[in-house]
């Protein structure tokens, strides 16, 4: 066989080949870049979605053994950044200081199931996209056989500071004493790992979380998911930027539509929100 040198590319040919395929994807990029759907101000970072996040409750929000972001709640919203054409940025920060840091720009958007209330509502806007309730946890195997609401009476709590679930374990207190019954001895703490380890120490006799949470804890074999499903309602998503919060609302639309919401929520065992649509709900900022 007779080759034909003559068709062989040159050094020149390929450094050409090599220019072009760069080109190409220098030109790509610049067209990748050029799909996102929103930009400065509505947005405080070119080509980024800042996202505030707590992750301390796995399965749904949870730093893995190498230090990475994991979790149902993580995966959506890098989906919801696809969408945007936006890179998603993750500020790892205590819940308490969330909001605070969403009205001082330090972040586009809460991704942490931040639970919606009234109150909340016109602070922020809000746009619910799953459904939870509290559970309490108790030691493993339930030693004190917690088993109802009433039975937390006299007991000592331990709850993440500033969230809905610190709310509702103060309302159960309300409820024991209207009841005539000994209320609970709330201990706050920074996150939910601080309580859940005040619990496994022994430091108090019960952990309010989500429920999703509780499963998981209780799938380990850590702690027993003592009470389930009390004050069920939505948690969000929470923006400063009403345009941001549009956007992200065609985006979950979008997911929907496609599949990827409910495959994504049936394979964390997570309640949907229950409307067709996904929407801001409440007010927004005055």
């Amino acid at each position: 066989m007779t080759i034909d040198k003559t068709k062989l590319p040159t050094t020149l040919d390929r450094r050409a080949v090599l220019a072009g395929a760069a080109t190409t994807l220098l030109f790509g990029a610049s067209a990748a870049k050029a799909q996102a759907k929103l930009s400065t101000p509505n947005i405080i970072k070119t080509g980024t979605l800042v996202m505030s996040i707590n992750p301390t409750l796995p399965p749904l929000q949870f730093v893995d053994d190498k230090g990475e972001l994991k979790g149902m709640r993580v995966e959506l919203g890098n989906e919801i950044a696809k969408v945007l054409g936006l890179t998603p940025e993750y500020i790892r920060i205590e819940f308490a200081a969330m909001v605070p840091g969403l009205a001082a720009k330090r972040w586009d958007m809460i991704n942490t199931g931040i639970f919606w209330t009234e109150e909340r509502s016109k602070l922020m806007y809000m746009v619910p996209y799953e459904r939870a309730a509290i559970s309490f946890l108790a030691a493993r195997g339930n030693p004190l056989k917690i088993a109802k609401w009433e039975d937390l009476s006299g007991r000592a709590v331990g709850v993440e500071l500033g969230g809905i679930e610190e709310r509702r374990t103060r309302e159960v207190d309300d409820m024991l004493k209207k009841a005539g019954k000994p209320g609970l001895t709330v201990r706050t703490f920074n996150n939910f790992a601080e309580a859940f380890q005040a619990l496994r120490a022994g430091q108090v006799d019960a952990a309010t979380s989500i429920d999703a949470t509780a499963m998981y804890w209780q799938g380990r074999g850590d702690f027993t998911r003592a009470i389930s499903g009390l004050f069920p309602q939505v948690a969000t998503f929470a923006f400063s930027n009403k345009t941001l919060a549009t956007e992200v609302v065609g985006a979950l639309n979008s997911l929907r539509g496609s599949g990827y919401y409910d495959k994504l929520f049936d394979q964390f065992g997570v309640l949907k929100i229950e409307e067709k649509e996904f929407s801001i709900m409440g007010p927004g900022p005055a």
